[in-house]
């Protein structure tokens, strides 16, 4: 299947003069789903996928770093499916206290539990017809996994308080930036529901994964501020952009945007003043910036020679002549996780703190 980039908006072309780029104007019609923009590689085969998936009602599980744009894509799916005239509902697994997830995912009858004074809809029940996007659904509480199972299985749920059985009709769309894989070895999350969420997995390239689209980003979120708060703003230093493409971004398109946000605040002309973080700011400023991307290139480069071996006498610590846990920590400072390093190339004998690393 062909992609038609044209059908994605936000997709948008950016202009290089002098030493300036321009920030061009958008029309309206083409907001319909904002945020999606880029034109890489890694982008373009995202997109891609959410084509081929979107028309059909096949589960679909979005695996990524915080801020890469998960709901972004959920949203897409939904709006590229036979379902977009009905309700996209979402619910942040994280964001619920256990105590009261239950209610939250199946809604609760009158009288069914302490502070239950009205009957509710719970979010299974508002996505009937349409998407439910379960975000975060690796912090899902253990022992609610199986009633989630048997609802995408049967179509079916009660309500907390209920006995009466209700028949529901939902596309569900979830996303992690956990390692499920890992998890269920750790009993954590139950294989039954990770094989039914599985159906078709989609990775969301991290930002340095796409640094080419870093110009369009910032393009795009410039005009975006800049038109929120009524200013003014035509260009932006070429030499800010590419400081920008330089940064590690741990936390992503979202890092990106809310930097790009301060710097509307803080522009008072037509040129944008990027506010740059003094931890960014000092590294790009300083002549160690070229020493930190080289090293970074370094570190990627004997991961891979092999393959996402961290320690041992084939590890990459020994190839750069580091200790395990040196190596730990400057993969860290260049977000480069090393469980996903590890998922990649298949390494499996080797464990790494799942706290320390656990990028949010």
């Amino acid at each position: 299947m062909s992609l038609n980039v044209a059908s994605f908006p936000g997709l948008r072309e950016v202009r290089t003069v002098s030493q300036e780029v321009s920030v061009s104007e958008g029309s309206d019609s083409q907001s319909n789903l904002p945020g999606i923009v880029g034109e890489s590689a890694a982008l373009r085969r995202v997109l891609q996928l959410v084509e081929m998936v979107a028309s059909s009602d096949a589960t679909v599980l979005l695996l990524g770093e915080t801020g890469t744009g998960k709901e972004l894509i959920a949203r897409a799916i939904h709006e590229r499916s036979q379902r977009y005239k009905e309700d996209f509902v979402t619910l942040n697994c994280a964001a619920i206290p256990s105590a009261l997830f239950e209610s939250e995912l199946f809604g609760h009858e009158r009288g069914a539990f302490t502070g239950a004074h009205m009957q509710r809809a719970g979010r299974l029940e508002l996505a009937d017809r349409g998407t439910l996007f379960l975000d975060e659904v690796g912090d899902m509480p253990l022992e609610l996994q199986p009633k989630l199972l048997r609802a995408l299985q049967e179509r079916a749920y009660e309500r907390v308080g209920s006995a009466r059985t209700k028949k529901v009709d939902v596309r569900l769309v979830a996303a992690t930036n956990c390692d499920l894989e890992q998890m269920m070895e750790e009993k954590q999350f139950r294989s039954d529901l990770y094989y039914r969420l599985n159906v078709f997995p989609i990775r969301l390239p991290s930002l340095r994964e796409r640094r080419e689209d870093i110009p369009l980003l910032v393009q795009y979120f410039t005009q975006k501020y800049a038109r929120q708060m009524g200013k003014q703003i035509d260009a932006i230093p070429e030499s800010t952009i590419q400081k920008l493409q330089r940064w590690s971004w741990p936390g992503n398109v979202r890092e990106l945007e809310n930097l790009i946000e301060r710097s509307v605040i803080l522009t008072s002309n037509s040129v944008l003043a990027v506010a740059l973080p003094e931890k960014m700011s000092g590294a790009i400023d300083a002549a160690t910036v070229v020493g930190d991307f080289e090293e970074q290139e370094r570190i990627m480069r004997t991961l891979q020679e092999t393959r996402g071996r961290i320690s041992g006498p084939n590890g990459a610590a020994l190839r750069l002549g580091v200790k395990r846990s040196t190596l730990l920590d400057r993969m860290k400072k260049f977000g480069i996780n090393p469980r996903d390093v590890k998922v990649r190339y298949g390494v499996v004998d080797e464990v790494v703190p799942k706290a320390r690393y656990a990028y949010a």
